[in-house]
């Protein structure tokens, strides 16, 4: 894996990378690419194979929404041991972190996702420990409570995420979900908690829907 974090905090490596607040939650600073398309290029030339997209390397706007939502509501969080899934650049499970939660794990398989939390993490001066294993088979409960932060972006991946996510809030976890409207959320899903209207909410492909929801899954 190419070295786009020499150390945790320090400048990127890949120019194109670079620390800016985030729009929905400035309190927050993320390692952001300006051009993702031509970060992908560079990475697959640096590393000689394909790679998956750099979605760790965008502030999604289901993301911004839920972490906005966490920050302002942190009795979701506070005390409780958190699973940020399909955690990307960390955002959602740094916002835990502030909002007082007693133990927050970032889980991704992309194992560049892992160097880029390690990196967002320490600039923003918080802790948490990130995971590279699959979770969405689990029967078990992996937390008191999953967030999932635009993770309902492609037809095949919104299938097993929303099962695993129905499985965790039957289990009796807090399950809260941020999603711009891609089409694939359950049609039986309860009405959002919040909405969220910003006009740069995420990168250019959500720039279209300038809106996204935050909903919360229970038992029953």
């Amino acid at each position: 894996m190419a070295p786009i974090f020499p150390e945790p905090g320090t400048a990127p490596t890949l120019d194109g990378l670079r620390l800016q607040p985030v729009p929905l939650t400035p309190e927050i600073s993320l390692y952001l690419s300006d051009d993702p398309t031509l970060l992908w290029a560079r990475l697959e030339a640096a590393a000689g194979h394909r790679l998956a997209a750099p979605y760790w390397a965008s502030a999604w706007a289901g993301g911004q929404a839920l972490g906005r939502y966490v920050l302002d509501h942190p009795e979701c969080v506070a005390r409780r041991t958190v699973v940020d899934v399909a955690a990307g650049s960390g955002l959602v499970a740094i916002a835990a972190v502030r909002a007082g939660a007693a133990a927050v794990v970032a889980n991704d398989v992309d194992p560049y996702a892992a160097a880029a939390i390690e990196a967002n993490a320490q600039v923003n001066g918080v802790r948490v420990e990130s995971s590279a294993v699959d979770l969405l088979d689990r029967d078990d409960r992996v937390a008191e409570v999953v967030l999932a932060g635009d993770a309902l972006y492609e037809g095949g991946l919104a299938v097993r995420m929303r099962a695993f996510l129905v499985r965790q809030a039957a289990l009796g976890a807090v399950v809260l979900v941020g999603d711009p409207g891609r089409g694939h959320v359950a049609v039986n899903w309860p009405a959002p908690v919040a909405s969220y209207r910003h006009q740069h909410l995420g990168p250019d492909d959500d720039r279209r829907s300038r809106e996204t929801a935050v909903f919360r899954l229970d038992a029953g």
